[in-house]
């Protein structure tokens, strides 16, 4: 058997290798002659799975490591009987992170304000749960969820109304209820002074030219953008625009994307009717040196947020992710580099990040109340 994956899928020969030859290559760079005598082709969002790629080849399985499926060819792959899977939820959490990460960087407190949510699936609906779980008061929009699934459901103007916004909704372009530019320059001159936006599912859900101009006119609102439109040629004007800005990565822990990777080594199981016989628990030690503390004088003044931000910062110092695509950004603007390559080469080189759940925390002065706040988030109190 003949498996082509994309490189970039971190423990990909110690999970497929048993089933056969595994072959690695750049995931957006892939050819029609790459798959050809390929069995099964594992890939990433970066990779468009269509005729392109794959007529002629002797593929009868695809898996995508990635929550998103906007860039397989459905119909295509159902139409020739290609057996296809993708990973629902392996990086919502990472996602999730992200946000929180951005927020304290920033220094914005979600607690008492207004927080709005576009897009209540895996993601969009892991983050409410746990801002519902701190006393947030949370607005959502999602059309194809009804009010028993999700109480909290308004209407997307009282979201866009809402202090902090969060976007985690697909890429759809056809059926009732597209998401294609679903924010243009009405929606965001509707934005209230001071707001907070955030993307973290896909770029061209915003309209990115429609931002920018927007920007241009305000300088009153608070941009943070993971996805942009296109990706990886984005707007170098725009990134100079938003306050944070990444390269593609919210959902790039490690333990995401080991998730990903382990749900589609099961999906090809499942697909060849073996049993599995690699698992996460056998092949990633737990995390050594993994206590957290916090200064003293933090914990003295007693305020949650600012524990919070100092236990996430030792975690995953986003302003980091935000220096590297700058820096890519003034070299490609002096010459040097071309900028897409350097988009995607940051994300090849992604360092690795753990999520919350891999740490504990020692706090004995501080409340139980405050300490299942944290546990919310997914630290280990001890």
């Amino acid at each position: 058997m003949r498996i082509v994956a994309d490189e970039n899928i971190p423990l990909v020969n110690e999970f497929f290798g048993h089933m056969g030859d595994v072959v690695c290559l750049p995931g957006r760079n892939m050819t029609a002659a790459d798959v050809r005598d390929a069995d099964a082709l594992i890939v990433r969002s970066v990779t468009k799975v269509n005729p392109l790629l794959l007529a002629g080849s002797k593929v009868k399985f695809v898996g995508t490591c990635t929550i998103g499926v906007d860039h397989l060819d459905q119909n295509y792959l159902d139409g020739n009987n290609i057996r296809w899977s993708s990973a629902p939820g392996c990086n919502a959490n990472s996602v999730v992170e992200y946000v929180y990460a951005a927020l304290c960087h920033l220094d914005i407190n979600w607690l008492p304000v207004k927080f709005g949510i576009i897009g209540c699936g895996n993601v969009g609906g892991l983050l409410y749960k746990r801002l519902k779980a701190q006393g947030v008061d949370v607005r959502c929009y999602d059309p194809n969820l009804t009010p028993a699934q999700n109480p909290d459901l308004v209407s997307l103007d009282e979201v866009l109304a809402c202090d902090i916004i969060s976007m985690h909704t697909p890429l759809v372009t056809t059926g009732p209820h597209p998401s294609f530019h679903l924010l243009g320059r009405k929606e965001l001159l509707q934005l209230k002074s001071g707001a907070v936006l955030l993307n973290c599912g896909r770029g061209a859900v915003i309209n990115n030219q429609a931002l920018l101009d927007v920007l241009n006119e305000r300088q009153d609102l608070n941009i943070v953008l993971d996805v942009w439109e296109p990706e990886p040629d984005i707007s170098l004007e725009l990134l100079d625009k938003v306050l944070l800005g990444s390269p593609h990565i919210a959902g790039y822990s490690y333990d995401g994307k080991l998730n990903g990777t382990e749900m589609i080594y099961q999906a090809l199981c499942n697909h060849l009717d073996q049993s599995p016989i690699s698992s996460l628990g056998a092949l990633v030690p737990p995390l050594s040196n993994n206590e957290l503390r916090v200064d003293e004088n933090t914990l003295h003044a007693g305020d949650i947020f600012q524990i919070v931000k100092s236990l996430i910062k030792q975690v995953y110092d986003i302003a980091a992710d935000d220096a590297r695509l700058r820096a890519q950004a003034a070299q490609a603007l002096a010459g040097n580099v071309i900028f897409g390559e350097g988009f995607d080469g940051l994300r090849k080189h992604y360092p690795k990040r753990r999520e919350f759940h891999n740490y504990q925390v020692h706090l004995e002065s501080i409340s139980d109340a405050d300490k299942e706040w944290l546990k919310v988030l997914g630290f280990h109190c001890v």
